[in-house]
Formats: structure tokens, C-alpha cells, sequence
């Protein structure tokens, strides 16, 4: 793993091949972080079971997946359409206690119960993200000279941008597949009507809050990851830009990145909820607050610490999803970069 890899992988390689090193950075990141999320779910389920929500009294629940990669919206209704391990009985008395009696009692396949949905929308996301960022960097540096140190911020916001709208319909469409438990000609005639009532846009409900979170976190997380491993780099002691390179820079540009955008997690948590509650109750939902006016509702409801809620939970999963998604990312860059090299060598 001490490997040393390239100061600049990203040149050298086909899209192509920065989708497959991106690809398999995904499904790694997926593997590895999807057991912590299920765990917390059920801790979730346990605390607030069907009978006793508030929110959807005695007839549906959301739940909100998170791998660190990509947020998903789980719709049941009177516990039907979830997934097993949402209905499986057992009680846990913490993180631990779960990860135990889980892999005990139910096999240790249970801890990937999450993994699909992340496999069929997280995956391709990051696809997009990661190549179009990479691609955006080197034709940026190709056009803006003295303001090099600002390519990282820009292009990670343009990426995240991009990837968010092309899959905020998907997870829309996905939601309402699984609160009305639609067949594909039911949902067809479903988004056909929507589309006729409020227009093309009102595939993208949600995008907002999506994109104020989502955006910010890219450019942050951009700019300091290239900082950081550029800093490190640099450092006498270390052999240049190895895999631990790659991984600690992520880790430590995900933190920050998740800390400052925080508040605007918190928002963009409510709005889902609030996005399955229309979807579970179409006549009696509430019509979406604008961002900032949630922002100051939940400041009056519970003070600035409202906005900062869920800071642990987030930053632990955060920070190893980022560490491994971008130090395989790198590693299967600077792969295809010598193999590439290997191939122009032999062909002289």
C-alpha cells in the first residue's frame, strides 16, 4: 500500500479509465461504510417504532440511508416494502451490541442489507462525479494560469453540481416507487401527470437542499484535499504521494468539509422527510419551507446546536467514506497510468 503514485494522476489516463478507478472506489467505499449505516438505522427503528411516530401515525415511516456517498429515502408503510432488516426483531443496547447480535443472530450478510440501492444510483453518481471533476481540473489548468490554487474549488463545485442534477430525478423517481409500491406502467402514467400539473421541474424537488449541501462540501472538500496532499507531499519524511498520502488528506479534507456544511445537512434531512411525507400523504403534507426559513425554525426550536446536530455520526462516517472512496481513486488512477506507460514503452 506505500506505493508511490503519481503528484498528479489525473493526466495520463482515458475517461474511461478514470471511470472504472472511480467506479471501483465506489463499490469499495459502498462495502466498507454501508454496515455502519445499516446498524444505525436499526438503533434507528428500535427507538421510534411504527406505532409510536409522530410523523406518520400508524400507516408509514421514513428512514435516511446515508453511506457517506449518497443519502437514500426509505418510505414504509405499516412496515411493509421495507427491507428485512428493518423488520428483523432484536434489541440493542448500542453500536457495538448491534454489530454483534446482527452478524449473531442473523448472518453477517445482514450488515450489507442496505447495499443495493447504493449499488444501482451511489455508484453511477460518483462515476459522474469524480470523472467530470477530473476532467473539469485539467481543462481548467489549461485556461486559468495565476488562478491555479482556485481550480480544486471551482471545478469540485461544477461537478457536484452536475452529478446532483442528473440524479435528483432518479432518487425522486425511486422514492415514489417505493411509498406507492408503483409497477414501472403505473409509474410512467405517475410522472406524466406530475410533469403535465407543475412541469419538468417538479422532477427535481429536493434539488435545492440538495445542491446547498452537496455543492459547498465538493468545493471544500476539493480544495483541501489537494492542500493537504500537496502539504504532505512536500514533507521530508514522506515518500512522496503514496496511497496513505491520498487517504489521510481525504479523511482530513472530509472532516472539514463535513463541519462547515453541517447546518445545511440538518436542512437538507428535514426536506426528505418532508419529501416522504408528501409521498405517504399527498393530501395532508405540508407544502416545503424555503431552506433559510427551516434554518430559522430549527434555530428557534432548538438554538445554533440544532443546526450542528448529528456532528459525531456524520463525521464518522464522512470521514473514512472520503479516505476510501479518493486513496482507491487515486490508486487505480496512477494503475492505468502505468499500464498506459507499459503500452506506449512497448509499442516504441
Amino acid at each position: 500500500m506505500a506505493e508511490k503514485m503519481s503528484p498528479s494522476p489525473g493526466g495520463g489516463i482515458t475517461p474511461l479509465q478514470q471511470m472504472l478507478a472511480s467506479g471501483t472506489g465506489a463499490i469499495l467505499t459502498s462495502l466498507f461504510v454501508t454496515p455502519l449505516d445499516v446498524v444505525k438505522i436499526r438503533l434507528q427503528a428500535q427507538r421510534t417504532p411504527f406505532s409510536k411516530v409522530p410523523l406518520f401515525p400508524a400507516s408509514g415511516k421514513c428512514f435516511l440511508y446515508c453511506n457517506g456517498l449518497m443519502d437514500h429515502l426509505y418510505v414504509c408503510q405499516n412496515g411493509n416494502g421495507c427491507s428485512a432488516w428493518y423488520k428483523a426483531p432484536g434489541h440493542f443496547t448500542g453500536t457495538l451490541d448491534a454489530f454483534v447480535k446482527i452478524t449473531r443472530y442473523e448472518g453477517i450478510r445482514s450488515l450489507w442489507s442496505g447495499l443495493p440501492p447504493t449499488l444501482v444510483m451511489a455508484v453511477p453518481a460518483t462515476v459522474i462525479y469524480f470523472t467530470t471533476y477530473d476532467q473539469l481540473r485539467d481543462y481548467l489548468h489549461t485556461r486559468m494560469g495565476s488562478w491555479s490554487h482556485y481550480i480544486p474549488l471551482l471545478a469540485g463545485a461544477l461537478a457536484r453540481l452536475g452529478a446532483v442534477t442528473v440524479i435528483s430525478p432518479l432518487e425522486l423517481i425511486r422514492t415514489k416507487m417505493q411509498s406507492q409500491q408503483l409497477s414501472y406502467r403505473e409509474l410512467r402514467l405517475c410522472i406524466q401527470s406530475a410533469v403535465a400539473q407543475d412541469g419538468w421541474l417538479s422532477l427535481w424537488r429536493g434539488w435545492g437542499p440538495t445542491v446547498l449541501r452537496d455543492v459547498p462540501f465538493s468545493a471544500l472538500y476539493w480544495f483541501n484535499y489537494e492542500l493537504v496532499r500537496t502539504w504532505l507531499c512536500r514533507q521530508p519524511w514522506l515518500d512522496g504521494a503514496t496511497f496513505m498520502v491520498s487517504f489521510t488528506s481525504g479523511a482530513v479534507s472530509g472532516t472539514v468539509a463535513a463541519v462547515l456544511t453541517l447546518p445545511f445537512d440538518v436542512v437538507k434531512t428535514q426536506r426528505q422527510i418532508e419529501l416522504g411525507d408528501s409521498e405517504v400523504h399527498p393530501v395532508t403534507a405540508s407544502k416545503p419551507s424555503s431552506t433559510w426559513l427551516l434554518m430559522q425554525r430549527i434555530r428557534a426550536e432548538s438554538g445554533t446546536r440544532g443546526l450542528f446536530a448529528g456532528f459525531l455520526p456524520r463525521v464518522i462516517k464522512v470521514a473514512p467514506a472520503c479516505a476510501i472512496m479518493i486513496s482507491t481513486y487515486e490508486f487505480g488512477k496512477s494503475f492505468f497510468q502505468k499500464l498506459n506507460q507499459e503500452q506506449e514503452l512497448r509499442g516504441l
